[in-house]
């Protein structure tokens, strides 16, 4: 999901920004509660191929006045364009396969991978120049990985790897996006996001439709609608502040998470688990912190932060 930068946000009320930030993360949190409790009674592209098309309710907070509803489809460069919806349709089906599989906590946590990756991809994609602390960072991360799958003792599962490969997608889509921000509109680049899952899931799943059941069908209206809901949110928080204040506070989804897993779940979270959960996010929120001192050149360039 998408959100304007520093470049592009107006003065505002940096207090309200956070505080708009944190609730849309909430919303973000209840939108993957909602896809764990369809207890995987629909397949994963039936499920993101609803939520995308609902997605497409955050259209209207996202255009702007000058863009048009068919600057949804437009690019000026197309093939980064088609590997922005091929990664956001990854990113979705791999995240719904993770949060079906995993307990919400162990799951997030592996998201929380996607810094790592982004610092990775950026040396190789966008010649970023990296220094000690962030691939310390990096590994520091992956080493907080390796705290939470416990190898050897703990089984790995389809779940574990769905998550990773979602930050791995997630990270993709960042690099993407740092990549093509100064050139495209907020709105083509948003359109990638869900007209990708919308043509890919529409053919992958039909093959293979469940009709929903009302209860499911209420969880399905949930998982999009609350994902909509948090771009929106997003959206209003950056244009009070600005991403070096709204991003931290995704590592929030972390506490949702765990609440969640024990109202709705009743699933525990234990010490391993804790620490490794510790372990990702503090190395995340280092490269983050490392990337705005620094200030690489896509910093005040690139129009949009995310959310896969």
């Amino acid at each position: 999901m998408l959100a304007p930068d520093t470049a592009t946000t107006r003065p505002g009320n940096p207090a309200r920004g956070v505080l708009l930030a944190f609730l849309s993360y909430l919303a973000y949190s209840l939108s993957d509660a909602s896809v764990k409790l369809l207890h995987g009674a629909l397949p994963p592209f039936e499920v993101v191929f609803a939520g995308a098309v609902l997605g497409l309710a955050a259209v209207p907070m996202v255009k702007r006045p000058e863009e048009r509803w068919s600057d949804l489809l437009r690019s000026r460069n197309r093939l980064m364009w088609c590997l922005r919806a091929v990664a956001a349709v990854a990113g979705s089906v791999f995240s719904v396969i993770a949060f079906t599989r995993l307990s919400m906590a162990e799951a997030m946590a592996l998201l929380f991978l996607m810094p790592a990756f982004v610092t990775v991809l950026s040396v190789a994609f966008l010649k970023e120049a990296v220094g000690w602390r962030r691939w310390s960072a990096v590994l520091t991360g992956f080493a907080g990985v390796l705290i939470v799958l416990r190898p050897g003792i703990e089984p790995f599962t389809v779940g574990h790897l769905s998550a990773i490969l979602g930050a791995f997608a997630a990270a993709v889509t960042i690099v993407i996006l740092r990549g093509l921000g100064p050139t495209e509109k907020r709105i083509s680049l948003y359109g990638a996001g869900v007209v990708g899952p919308i043509v890919a899931s529409l053919v992958i799943a039909s093959p293979h439709l469940v009709l929903p059941t009302a209860r499911e069908l209420g969880f399905v209206l949930g998982y999009g609608l609350l994902s909509a809901l948090g771009t929106a949110l997003l959206l209003l928080a950056s244009e009070h502040a600005p991403a070096s204040q709204v991003a931290p506070p995704q590592y929030s989804q972390m506490l949702w998470a765990v609440a969640l897993d024990a109202l709705l779940f009743g699933i525990g979270i234990d010490l391993w688990m804790i620490a490794g959960s510790l372990v990702i996010i503090g190395s995340g929120l280092f490269t983050f912190e490392r990337e705005r001192i620094r200030k690489p050149r896509w910093w005040n360039r690139a129009p949009l932060i995310t959310r896969q």
